[in-house]
């Protein structure tokens, strides 16, 4: 075992790690000093010790031993899982501390890759606690339920979940509990792998996904309504589908209905089995109007648009409204969401959408929203989206490194930043939610 080193930490890192640097107080460290060390579950400031678990030529990973310098922002995690469940990455850490480390990580990456931030960056937050409506969980192989690890992609058996809506663990119980007593511990082992539960606005509808490498024993048709029925939530709809990451996956069974109604900014949304919906329940309504509020004219566009979460909002202030949105699990419900109002649905990407927009020379939108998966926009779509000059955009981010390289693309032509909010959709984690408002230059 590699003995203990002790280290200063410097900064923050996106991924929940803090970075540290070697120093020549370490023995063996000579031709070494200054070589990077990432260090999770520490804080900007303190003196650790730690143990190095990976050395690269050009880093290293290590792992906290005791911190020698304790800091008046380190606070005892809330949950006895943290640090051994890989779901939260910053309990030790007030609640003030962790927003004030995403934005130094948040300005930090923008600023190295050449964005000009605006010297005020906004936060929007709300209670860090009890805020998911959805959550997923892992099925061992002896029935018991949890998350993944940290350190490891093993299941970690948990007994409370303070990030979730309180509903959904006690829901989580009952279903690991129905597996273990109803289906056989061999069968479930190599069927039922994990399942998802995901809850209304005020909890009374409840949408159960599970998920399966093969077919789960027996008939589910026959143990599926029992199942529902011991739930202390009645499930609006279950079903069970294959585990294969296809985006139009299996469906192996189903009972009761295929969605649920999600009251959001005004508006009553149906979310489908699957489909993308904003995760912070605490936080949506102001969410949608920081988006949306101020925003009319003619034509807008809301791109990957999932079950039209803005574009349902903007269709009041807008004569029309394009809803741009590929994911056969949201395009329906789009399209239910936006009948009888100025929307209209387009099933498509949205790279496909600005390519035949360039094509057909369309009329230019008034106002475009963007809600890209993980991997951001990408150099063809700021290309198309230059070239169609909107005078107003909002781009809604979920990767501060995609953001970067985007926003790099778009203001270099034609756009400059007007504003920029840290949105906490995450607390606890390390994952951040950015909103920039764009205007043309």
């Amino acid at each position: 075992m590699k003995p203990s080193i002790p280290l200063h930490v410097e900064k923050p890192v996106y991924g929940g790690d803090c970075l540290a640097r070697l120093s020549d107080e370490v023995p063996g460290a000579a031709g070494r000093v200054g070589k990077a060390i990432f260090v999770p579950l520490t804080l900007p400031g303190e003196t650790i010790t730690a143990r190095i678990t990976e050395d690269k030529r050009s880093f290293a990973k290590a792992e906290l031993d005791e911190v020698l310098t304790r800091l008046a922002n380190r606070v005892s995690p809330a949950c006895p899982h943290f640090g051994v469940c890989g779901g939260c990455h910053y309990q030790h850490a007030a609640y003030s501390s962790q927003l004030t480390m995403k934005q130094e990580i948040l300005r930090e990456t923008l600023t190295r890759a050449g964005v000009t931030v605006p010297r005020e960056m906004a936060v929007l937050a709300a209670e860090p606690w009890a805020y998911r409506n959805r959550i997923r969980l892992a099925v061992a192989p002896d029935g018991k339920v949890g998350y993944r690890g940290r350190r490891s992609h093993e299941v970690v058996p948990i007994s409370e979940c303070p990030i979730a809506a309180p509903i959904l663990f006690q829901t989580a119980e009952c279903v690991g509990i129905f597996l273990r007593e109803n289906l056989p511990a061999a069968s479930l082992a190599a069927s039922i792998t994990e399942f998802e539960l995901f809850i209304n606005h005020d909890q009374s509808q409840l949408l159960l996904t599970l998920f399966c490498e093969t077919a789960p024993p027996g008939e589910p048709a026959e143990w599926l309504p029992t199942l529902r029925a011991a739930l202390p939530l009645q499930a609006t709809g279950i079903r069970i589908q294959l585990a294969d990451g296809s985006v139009q996956p299996q469906i192996l069974a189903a009972e009761g209905l295929p969605s649920l109604s999600y009251a959001a900014a005004g508006f009553a949304y149906q979310v489908d089995h699957g489909a993308f919906f904003q995760i912070n329940r605490l936080l949506m309504d102001d969410f949608v109007a920081l988006i949306t509020a101020g925003h009319s004219g003619k034509i807008a566009w809301d791109l990957y648009s999932g079950v039209g979460l803005f574009a349902r909002r903007l269709a009041s202030h807008f004569a029309e409204v394009l809803a741009v949105e590929s994911a056969p699990a949201s395009f329906p419900a789009l399209q239910r969401n936006l009948m009888h109002t100025a929307g209209r649905a387009i099933n498509s990407t949205t790279l496909d959408f600005l390519r035949h927009n360039r094509e057909q020379r369309q009329p230019r939108p008034d106002f475009i929203v963007l809600d890209p998966p993980r991997g951001g926009l990408g150099a063809e779509v700021t290309t198309l989206l230059n070239a169609i000059h909107a005078p107003e955009m909002v781009y809604v981010s979920c990767d501060p490194a995609t953001l970067a390289r985007d926003l790099r693309a778009l203001t270099l032509e034609r756009y400059q930043i007007e504003s920029l909010t840290l949105v906490d959709m995450f607390p606890q984690t390390f994952h951040i939610e950015t909103v920039v408002r764009l205007r043309r230059a």
